[in-house]
């Protein structure tokens, strides 16, 4: 018998119930897009179990790119569907203070994410993938064990800590399929066209940095949590360090470690010369890059001396995450068991004499 992608029978329960079918049967792609993933997670076709062919139209790019956006946008829905139905996280719609007819975004969190005393957050890299996912294309090609942060949720979960994931993506919204819903109240001024298309940036998640800065104030910050840690791939990696430049004390404080994925992030160029924050970087940080070396090998860059960097144990970009799933807790778990041992606290005046020597 086979066993399902996330390694226990929940999944196989859900599967029944749960399926990427059932919402392209209620799209316009009924017959282009017969496909579902099986029940090792992989996308297959309906009659001939083959994985998923761009190609579908002779010679007609524009029309295939069309059928694979909304084959994405369907891959999204489905798993929000399996977040909060399979990980059982709730969605939080943010800001907490919108209007009515406002945009808004949304994030996930577990039940217990704001009371328990160890939180991991998700941060992923940027695309036009939304929560849940490190990555589309790697959904459709490799399937959701891979191309999802599934694994990773259920993992933190059944370690018993608290979990959020991030939403960096979520940033606008079209007007012209919004129109209704907002008015004619925007201001115009506050527009930006592509390609002919009017968008409205939703308030405190406008940017990936923005998103994760709104979260934090709001939710991480006034957490229970006294053991926060980061798990941040590509861009993800640049928003944490945003954050970190600008809740610097906060941060310091709260997060005892964060797993950088093939980051995007360059402590010199958003830092500056602040040394408590390459210091903190150096001693509670690890980055797991794309590389032909074993897993967990060490890397050296020539790029970034910021933090040990080590081997993910695969040289697809797309595959890093899910190949260094294990090595990521098992690191954390070794830095959270550090943190308790020790009862130092990061402030302003305990590094006062280090800053002021020149």
């Amino acid at each position: 018998m086979m066993t399902d992608f996330t390694g226990d029978h929940m999944w196989l329960q859900i599967q029944h119930e749960l399926s990427l079918r059932k919402l392209i049967e209620g799209s316009e792609y009924q017959e282009e897009l017969k496909y579902d993933f099986n029940i090792k997670g992989e996308l297959r076709h309906l009659d001939t179990n083959e994985s998923f062919v761009f190609n579908y139209y002779k010679n007609a790019h524009e029309q295939n790119h069309k059928r694979y956006q909304v084959l994405g946008h369907l891959i999204t829905q489905y798993v929000y569907e399996l977040l909060e139905k399979v990980c059982m996280l709730q969605k939080v719609y943010i800001p907490t203070d919108a209007t009515e007819v406002e945009p808004r975004s949304f994030f996930f969190m577990s039940k217990n994410a704001l009371s328990s005393s160890s939180l991991i957050v998700l941060l992923q890299d940027h695309g036009v993938f939304c929560a849940g996912q490190w990555g589309q294309r790697t959904i459709v090609s490799e399937g959701l064990r891979h191309g999802t942060q599934i694994p990773f949720i259920k993992m933190a979960l059944q370690s018993h800590r608290g979990v959020i994931v991030l939403n960096p993506n979520d940033n606008f919204v079209d007007l012209k399929t919004e129109k209704e819903r907002l008015g004619s109240s925007t201001r115009e001024e506050a527009l930006t066209s592509t390609q002919s298309i009017w968008w409205i940036p939703k308030r405190g998640s406008s940017s990936p940095e923005e998103h994760t800065i709104y979260v934090w104030d709001h939710f991480i910050s006034k957490s229970a949590a006294k053991n926060v840690a980061f798990i941040a791939h590509g861009y993800g990696g640049l928003a944490f360090v945003d954050l970190l430049v600008q809740r610097k004390w906060e941060v310091m404080n709260k997060v005892y470690s964060v797993a950088f994925i093939d980051s995007m992030h360059n402590t010199q160029h958003q830092a500056g010369s602040d040394p408590q924050i390459q210091e903190w970087i150096q001693k509670y940080c690890r980055e797991w890059v794309s590389n032909s070396k074993p897993l967990d090998k060490a890397v050296g860059s020539l790029v970034k001396m910021d933090c040990p960097t080590v081997s993910a144990g695969t040289e697809r970009y797309g595959l890093a995450p899910s190949c260094c799933l294990h090595a990521i807790f098992k690191y954390l778990k070794s830095m959270l068991k550090a943190k308790t041992t020790t009862s130092f606290r990061y402030s302003p005046v305990a590094t006062r004499s280090s800053t002021s020597k020149k």
